[in-house]
């Protein structure tokens, strides 16, 4: 199996910007954006990837009597999942609807289920624990794990992870991920350092 990192950066899925960072949803500026959702446009990458979660899902000896994914970027990766497993598919919506039903969850789902959920990428957490807390509401459904193609590392996940009483699994992390961008010469040794930087303190990282 190939290296999901490398997979990310080889395939310009991982961007750079020094000059010009990044702004995340929470104002953070950031020297790097990985875009997964970019993925599903790649088939010969979008199969390395479905690979390596079925592989991750096998040696693990992950529970799934109904794959889940997260609204939006988690969707595609569960149907490839569910559709190679032979499984349900539901996916968690952010918030419930204001009209019909009002559901969270959409699909077809049996109450008491063991539902494995399926991400793009972990940074808190938070919106993945909402998932998991969406499906046990609704559904009295089991969630014991998340997979996610890529983790942001922070400091955040595991203290969120333990208080939502799931397990958080990704492919790979910002480490592999800044390894990938420097052997494949996508940084140097200043840029390198900048990671390293960044990722010990995304919120004091950029100075104006």
């Amino acid at each position: 199996m190939k290296n999901i990192a490398e997979i990310l950066v080889q395939n310009d899925v991982v961007k750079t910007n020094f000059e010009n960072p990044f702004v995340w949803a929470s104002g953070i500026k950031s020297p790097i954006y990985c875009d997964c959702r970019e993925l599903i446009s790649i088939p010969e990458a979008r199969q390395e990837v479905v690979k390596a979660f079925l592989d991750l899902i096998s040696r693990e000896n992950l529970p799934h009597e109904v794959i889940s994914g997260t609204a939006t970027a988690g969707i595609p990766w569960a149907a490839f999942i569910a559709q190679y497993l032979g499984k349900p598919m539901l996916y968690v919506r952010p918030e419930p609807k204001s009209h019909g039903v009002g559901k969270q969850v959409e699909g077809r789902g049996e109450k008491g289920k063991n539902v494995l959920i399926i991400e793009d990428a972990f940074s808190t957490g938070g919106s993945s624990i909402k998932s998991a807390e969406a499906l046990r509401n609704e559904l009295d459904a089991k969630v014991e794990n998340i997979l996610a193609i890529f983790s942001w590392d922070t400091p955040q996940l595991p203290e969120n992870a333990k208080k939502g009483k799931v397990n958080m699994l990704p492919l790979t992390n910002f480490a592999e991920i800044a390894e990938a961008l420097e052997k494949f010469g996508k940084t140097n040794d200043k840029e390198s350092e900048e990671l390293l930087r960044f990722h010990s303190d995304p919120k004091g990282w950029w100075k104006e």
